[in-house]
């Protein structure tokens, strides 16, 4: 893939277009604010309504549009045109004032007051190219620079909107630029949308192979009932037994903050450091360990991780020794084999198991799903002979090392495809060169 078609722009429009604040160019329409006490008797009317998870970046998530009820004359004032450009007025801080053109998808629809709908001069503006200036690098420094930013979020105004100094060329100009870019952006999505689709089939095929490998499909002899719905027959000579019997599970100590700056500070993994097979030791949390206390919590390399709770119950990692003393948190489970039964075999179950959402089905689900210890311990899984493990595991950490490179080549791909088409729109938007010329030849050197 060529990618030095288009240079890395400048944050700055070159100079060759009128700069001219959005207000003089456009009127900005506030959203609704939703209000259970408002009277909703009399002349009221239900339409849907946008939320600020509905308006992407150049584009809108409809799957899911909420209807209200409100006074005629509430609604009228927050109905939305063909035409408008949706502007988001908080969220993260990369979400700040990203646009899209309303082109009437849904008939009377109204908009949040957390949306604003900027509606162009129609002798002055396109609302497509001022779509794209919001998505170009000059549009998202100038939101990301000048929103109020608090701890989790990010927010800005309709002053702030109305203020965005706009790269202004002619009409004319303005609609050619955004039939180039619709043409450009539209062949680098497609693209984009094939590597996902490869990444996709790629992880539906790496997940089928460890499932094989766990009910050993293709290990020949007579087979006999698991007693396991979610994982059919397997091997004769296979054992069921409990992750208990062959491997002591421990969670790991419960954190105080009273003693969090004490004499005896080690570092400790978190959730958030487990990833699926790998241990991110870049942002370590610090904790007093006692001596008495640091033999129990004190992990060893082939220790497997998997963690009990948060956005992924069942994640699990083998733990290599990178960091020589090393403890972990409540939070995690801490799995060590008895005997010769591999951690790594085990960790190819947890994927199925947790694949296959047995966790889910067994856990403890309040406000989110737990792996506990008593959940863990007694769940059952199918060990073959240690040195079968050893052969099966192998064969799967080396599909998996390839598996790896090859998505890790999609993803820098995708990575590549976004860019330019980020640096595509800023370039055209921002006067760098004449799509006139340029048409045809965005990103011809593109292959699929």
């Amino acid at each position: 893939m060529n990618t030095s078609a288009v240079t890395p722009p400048s944050r700055k429009p070159s100079g060759t277009y009128e700069l001219v604040r959005l207000g003089y160019v456009a009127r900005l329409q506030n959203g609704l604010t939703v209000d259970a006490k408002r009277d909703v008797t009399g002349d009221v009317v239900t339409s849907p309504y946008l939320r600020v998870a509905n308006v992407q970046a150049g584009s809108l998530n409809l799957e899911s549009v909420t209807e209200i009820t409100v006074p005629r004359s509430v609604a009228q004032r927050s109905t939305l045109r063909p035409g408008d450009v949706l502007m988001t007025e908080g969220g993260d801080l990369d979400k700040l004032g990203r646009g899209t053109v309303w082109r009437g998808e849904l008939d009377q629809c109204l908009h949040q007051n957390h949306i604003f709908a900027v509606r162009p001069d129609p002798q002055r503006l396109s609302g497509r190219f001022l779509a794209y200036v919001t998505q170009s690098l000059y549009g998202r420094h100038y939101f990301e620079s000048t929103g109020t930013r608090t701890t989790n979020l990010a927010s800005t105004n309709s002053s702030k909107i109305q203020s965005f100094p706009l790269p202004l060329p002619p009409l004319d100009e303005q609609r050619r630029i955004a039939d180039f870019l619709d043409a450009e952006t539209a062949r680098i999505d497609r693209l984009c949308e094939l590597r996902k689709h490869q990444l996709e089939l790629l992880n539906e095929a790496s997940f089928r192979r460890i499932y094989d490998a766990v009910r050993g499909a293709h290990v020949e002899g007579n087979r006999k009932d698991s007693g396991l719905k979610w994982l059919g027959t397997i091997p004769s000579d296979w054992r069921i037994g409990s992750v208990s019997h062959y491997f002591e599970v421990e969670l790991g100590k419960m954190l105080n903050q009273e003693r969090a700056h004490g004499q005896h500070m080690r570092p400790y993994l978190r959730v958030a450091n487990v990833q699926w097979d790998r241990i991110d030791v870049s942002d370590l949390a610090m904790m007093d360990f006692p001596p008495e206390e640091q033999a129990r919590y004190r992990l060893k390399p082939g220790d497997l991780l998997v963690n009990e709770g948060g956005s992924w119950p069942g994640r699990a990692a083998i733990w290599d020794g990178e960091v020589p003393e090393i403890y972990y948190q409540k939070a995690l489970h801490r799995i060590r084999a008895r005997g010769a039964e591999l951690p790594r075999w085990l960790y190819y179950c947890l994927v199925v198991a947790e694949r296959l959402k047995v966790f889910q089905v067994q856990g403890n689900t309040s406000t989110m799903t737990h792996l506990t210890r008593e959940g863990l311990r007694p769940q059952k899984f199918p060990f073959p002979e240690p040195d079968v493990q050893g052969d099966l595991v192998a064969q799967l950490d080396r599909a998996a090392s390839r598996d790896f490179e090859f998505r890790r080549l999609l993803d820098s791909q995708v990575a590549l495809l976004t860019e330019r088409r980020q640096a595509l729109i800023t370039a055209a938007v921002t006067g760098q060169f004449d799509v006139s010329t340029a048409s045809g030849r965005g990103i011809q050197n593109c292959s699929a």
